[in-house]
């Protein structure tokens, strides 16, 4: 399925000066059919199912008790 740069921004949810700055880039793959530029959205699919992961990871880590340290002392 393809995308206009319009779409691709509110996907992505980044503005659309963004996803156009991206292409002339080539960050984005895009083919542009003599209007305007087609994105093929599967390309996204491993980049935010790696966002996905590693957001899981961060909250799993967030949320992870702080364990006392046995070999603190207090020397007050």
């Amino acid at each position: 399925m393809y995308l206009t740069i319009k779409e691709t921004a509110e996907y992505l949810s980044i503005p659309e000066s963004t996803v156009e700055s991206l292409i002339q880039r080539r960050k984005i793959r895009a083919i542009h059919d003599g209007a305007e530029y087609l994105i093929y959205k599967e390309q996204f699919n491993t980049h935010l199912k790696q966002m996905e992961k590693y957001k899981h990871l961060v909250e799993e880590i967030l949320n992870e008790p702080i364990l006392e340290d046995l070999d603190v002392k207090d020397e007050d």
